[in-house]
């Protein structure tokens, strides 16, 4: 079997803290979270004082200062038991990671010490009812008044909706420059006239607060702006590769981990006299999607290198998210239909996984948005190398 060599020793050992926390304090009570629709805030201060948010912010705005490698272990770790409730993902990986590399020093101090103790939930504000994949068509407004913008509008399916208490939010400030007209705010969640709508209900990830947001004369200061006024889709292209890795790097994990519980249940489960693993076409589907599986993780950890190393290009990190978004739905369904009808029962890890699955070739970005990106990078080469 192909080894990583990814990790030090030094990661590994958080690895295992990592482990811990999550056996003690997130797998017990996952399942009363689904029920519920969201997880407790006091999570946060317990995931914060473990070390497990925001582990790449630097050591002078109160975090560790480490490489992203140690956020990877905690997105693969939680993946690993199906923790999908806490949106740490999105509080890590997308709002920190703006604040970092766009947000003025007075931002940077007031936000992301929070952020790493899990005082404060960062969520993410760009999908609309009329603009999923395609941000340039936006409608939530913000109008300059005084020293002030003043923001009208809504946004939906907003993972840590609930929760957050600071939202990078995607406006038009110039309704007729197109991409150029959109520019990011930081929207406090004490705003007046800023209110979370339903907690919606989803077919999967039921313990995650997905939220529809509204907007009705939210008057921020000019000082909340992140970057400048008309380069927000600009600052939120450079951040697509991050974020469809990190979709890959989940994907990766949890299509490891199906297979493993499917080897193991259908080396115990009996039909016809022997065991389910003993018939040709379990063996056969279980060596089709292993295979995939290490070709989808070599595929992964390569594109992390190229990432660590500040490399990765937008079109490389889309066709991982596309290979393991799709592989990963693949493998959860032909994976549930080993275990046969206890696969389709709700207390068996494999059902909340299948469930689970479906919404990886939607979020961040659609299977269909990253074949049309590839495609068309596809033949732009093809146009380049005929031109000379």
């Amino acid at each position: 079997m192909i080894r990583r060599t990814l990790f030090s020793p030094e990661h590994e050992l958080f690895r295992e803290t990592v482990r811990r926390f999550i056996a003690r304090e997130i797998v017990p009570f996952h399942a009363a979270w689904e029920d519920a629709g969201i997880v407790p805030r006091d999570l946060w201060l317990k995931a914060g004082a473990a070390g497990l948010l925001c582990c790449t912010v630097p050591e002078e705005y109160g975090g560790a200062g480490a490489d992203y490698l140690y956020d990877v272990v905690v997105f693969e770790e939680m993946a690993r038991v199906g923790a999908t409730g806490p949106g740490f993902m999105i509080h890590t990986d997308l709002v920190a990671t703006y604040l970092k590399s766009f947000g003025t020093e007075e931002q940077k101090r007031t936000w992301l010490p929070k952020m790493v103790t899990g005082e404060a939930i960062g969520s993410l504000g760009m999908t609309e009812p009329h603009a999923g994949s395609d941000l340039k068509n936006i409608r939530t407004r913000a109008v300059r008044d005084g020293d002030d913008y003043v923001i009208n509008g809504q946004k939906v399916f907003i993972s840590n909706g609930q929760l957050c208490d600071v939202l990078v939010l995607a406006t038009k400030t110039d309704s007729a420059a197109g991409a150029k007209g959109i520019t990011l705010f930081l929207v406090e969640g004490d705003r007046p006239g800023f209110k979370r709508g339903r907690n919606l209900e989803k077919l999967g990830m039921k313990a995650q607060d997905t939220s529809e947001l509204f907007f009705e004369d939210v008057r921020v200061p000019a000082s909340n702006m992140l970057g400048r006024e008309g380069e927000g889709f600009g600052l939120m292209m450079t951040k697509l590769a991050q974020e469809r890795l990190a979709q890959a790097i989940r994907s990766a994990m949890v299509t490891e981990t199906v297979i493993e519980w499917t080897v193991e249940y259908t080396a115990q489960r009996e039909a016809f006299g022997r065991t389910i693993a003993d018939f040709q076409n379990t063996q056969f589907k279980l060596a089709e999607l292993k295979t995939e599986s290490v070709a989808g993780r070599v595929l992964t950890d390569r594109c992390i290198e190229l990432f660590l190393r500040g490399e990765l290009e937008a079109i490389d990190a889309a066709m991982a998210k596309m290979f393991l978004s799709n592989l990963h739905c693949k493998t959860v369904d032909e994976c549930l239909q080993l275990f046969g009808g206890w696969g389709y029962m709700w207390e068996l890890p494999i059902a909340r996984a299948y469930a689970d699955a479906r919404v990886v070739k939607i979020a961040g970005g659609s299977i269909e948005i990253m074949k049309y990106l590839i495609g068309r990078d596809l033949f732009k080469n093809h146009r380049q190398k005929g031109s000379t």
